[in-house]
C-alpha cells in the first residue's frame, strides 16, 4: 500500500486500456484516493470507463488548454480534497498533418498545438495544481523517449522533447516548495491514441525486434507500476528523472542478434 492516504488526479483515461486507466487502478490498489478529468465528446467514455476501475471514481471536466477549467479545477479539488498529493499528466496530442511522414510539410499552426497540447500543458497542469499540493506531492507525465528522432512520429517528437525540458524546468522551480516532477519514458503500447499515430506497427516492430526483456505492446501494467512509484514516498528524492520502462530498449543501439551480409 504505498500509496496509502493519497489523493491523487488522473488525466488521459479515455478507455481500460489507457495507460492512465492501468496507473488509476493500480494506485487504487495501492491505496489511493483517484479523481479522473477529460472533457468534450471523450468524456462519456472516460466516465464508462471510471465506472470499471477497482473502486468507481468521479470525472473532473479539463480541457488543459483552457484557463477556465484550470481555474475550475483548482476551486473543485480545493472545496473536495484540500490538498492533492499527486497527478498523472497523460495528455498528447498532434493533428494528422504533423504525425506519419510529414514533418517537413506541417504548417506551424499543427506544430503548435502540438506543443501546447503535449508540453506546454505539464506546466499549465501543474501551476493549478501547485497551490494545493503539499511538500513530498508529486507529479508524473507520461514521455516518449526524445532523444532520437524516430520514423512517423516528426512533429509529436518534438514535443515530446519539449515536455522532458518542461518538466526539468518544473522540477528546479518547484524543489524548493519539495513538489517533484519526473517523466515515465514508455514503450510503444496499444492504446488508442497510439493506435492512431500512422505507423504505429513500425515502432511497435522495433520494439520486439530490439528490447532486451522483450516487449509486450499489449502490457500497460509495468508503466503503471512505474508511475505508482514514482507518486510515493518510495521516490522521494528522485525529481527531474525521466525514468524508462521500455523492455531496455533505450539501453542498446542494435538487436543482439545483426543479420549477417549475404
Amino acid at each position: 500500500m504505498i500509496l496509502a492516504g493519497k489523493r491523487l488526479l488522473i488525466t488521459g483515461v479515455i478507455t481500460k486500456e489507457s495507460i492512465a486507466f492501468h496507473a488509476a487502478a493500480q494506485a487504487q490498489r495501492e491505496g489511493a484516493t483517484v479523481l479522473l478529468t477529460s472533457f468534450g465528446r471523450v468524456r462519456r467514455m472516460t466516465e464508462r470507463a471510471a465506472q470499471k476501475l477497482p473502486e468507481p471514481v468521479d470525472v473532473l471536466e479539463l480541457d488543459v488548454n483552457n484557463p477556465d477549467d484550470l481555474a475550475s479545477l483548482t476551486e473543485s479539488l480545493r472545496e473536495r480534497w484540500g490538498t492533492v498529493d499527486g497527478a498523472l499528466h497523460a495528455i498528447a496530442f498532434a493533428p494528422e498533418d504533423a504525425l506519419g511522414g510529414r514533418f517537413m510539410t506541417a504548417p506551424v499552426e499543427s506544430a503548435t498545438v502540438a506543443f501546447q497540447t503535449s508540453a506546454f500543458s505539464l506546466k499549465a497542469l501543474t501551476a493549478a495544481l501547485a497551490p494545493l499540493m503539499p511538500s513530498g506531492a508529486s507529479i508524473v507525465g507520461l514521455d516518449f523517449d526524445a532523444s532520437v528522432a524516430w520514423p512517423i512520429y516528426d512533429w509529436m517528437g518534438v514535443a515530446k522533447a519539449a515536455l522532458e525540458s518542461v518538466s526539468r524546468y518544473l522540477a528546479r522551480d518547484l524543489g524548493p516548495q519539495g513538489i517533484r516532477v519526473n517523466l515515465v519514458s514508455a514503450g510503444p503500447l496499444g492504446t488508442i491514441a497510439a493506435r492512431g499515430i500512422p505507423g504505429f506497427e513500425q515502432l511497435a516492430e522495433l520494439w520486439r525486434a530490439q528490447a532486451p526483456l522483450g516487449w509486450d505492446v499489449g502490457d500497460q501494467t509495468p508503466v503503471a507500476d512505474a508511475i505508482c512509484f514514482l507518486l510515493s514516498d518510495y521516490a522521494r528524492a528522485i525529481s527531474g528523472e525521466i525514468l524508462h520502462v521500455d523492455g531496455g530498449f533505450h539501453a542498446v543501439g542494435a538487436p543482439s542478434e545483426v543479420p549477417q551480409a549475404g
